[in-house]
């Protein structure tokens, strides 16, 4: 298994160091420490700038306890941030790409997404955005899923990677009610409205079942949890009740000025959890 790091050395960068090397030594991986350095300056800055970036890497394998008998590989690239990294990781033929959260610049994340956005917005691997501290494993997952291909490509590649191994487990989906605010609107009385949803939360029973079948998930025994509202919303709301260690989404193909403007589910939930989230965009 190949593990790549990325890092700017700052504290969100120290703390995915520090669980990927965690998870290379659980795994027995291989993992890849790279920096980018800026390329637009003058040579000379330049190649100091790579000689220093060489310097404390080589100091953070030394020191870090976490990379402790891990085989690592660091490496020193010039470019765009997001653009390097994913350079390095096609390069390494990476299985997994391990990032700090990036500091949010509000007008600029609107417009143009932080580093980890872009790297998972444009690029065909796995990433694993780490918010908090390193630990050895996930001991409490959650799997958002809208019943696409996409989300259940993301859970398998959560188990081939080995984040959800022994580890107890929730599935869950967001369903709507689509009618429920009209009948609200037109006074139908409250036990009606509850059949209604009610209703609707058994036939979304039904397709989560057909979806864990038809992906082949239900062998895994997790648990299963339905909750009506819009997919951001109920994701939010559940992580903050159950406080998981890792959140797994899968993404969808969407791209462009649209994409850009409006943003995905997951990019929403990169910017506004605190939570470990494993993003895997779909198989190409």
């Amino acid at each position: 298994m190949q593990l790549l790091a990325a890092t700017d050395f700052s504290t969100r960068s120290n703390r995915a160091v520090r669980q990927a090397g965690l998870l290379a030594q659980d795994r027995d991986a291989k993992l890849f420490l790279v920096h980018v350095a800026d390329d637009d300056q003058a040579p000379e800055i330049a190649k100091m700038e790579i000689r220093e970036a060489e310097r404390i890497l080589a100091e953070q394998i030394k020191a870090m306890p976490e990379l402790a008998g891990v085989e690592c590989r660091p490496m020193v690239v010039s470019g765009n941030p997001f653009d390097g990294i994913l350079r390095t990781a096609a390069t390494v033929e990476a299985d997994l790409i391990v990032m700090g959260a990036h500091r949010k610049q509000f007008l600029r994340d609107i417009f143009v997404g932080t580093t980890i956005e872009r790297v998972i917005r444009t690029g065909p691997f796995p990433v694993l955005m780490v918010n908090n501290e390193a630990q050895q494993r996930y001991t409490k997952v959650l799997a958002a899923v809208d019943l696409s291909e996409h989300s259940a490509n993301a859970v398998h590649v959560a188990n081939a990677t080995g984040l959800t191994s022994e580890t107890p487990a929730t599935f869950l989906h967001a369903f709507l009610a689509p009618a429920k605010g009209k009948m609200f609107i037109a006074n139908i009385d409250e036990p009606s409205i509850d059949n209604y949803v009610a209703e609707m939360r058994r036939s979304a029973q039904d397709e989560l079942a057909a979806f864990l079948v038809t992906h082949n998930l239900g062998q895994h025994g997790w648990s299963l949890r339905l909750e009506e509202g819009g997919a951001v919303e109920v994701i939010s709301r559940v992580v903050k009740e159950i406080r998981p260690d890792l959140l797994i989404m899968g993404t969808h193909g969407r791209s462009g000025l649209l994409k850009t403007l409006i943003g995905s589910v997951t990019e929403e939930a990169l910017r506004s959890l605190s939570v470990d989230i494993l993003s895997v965009p779909p198989t190409r």
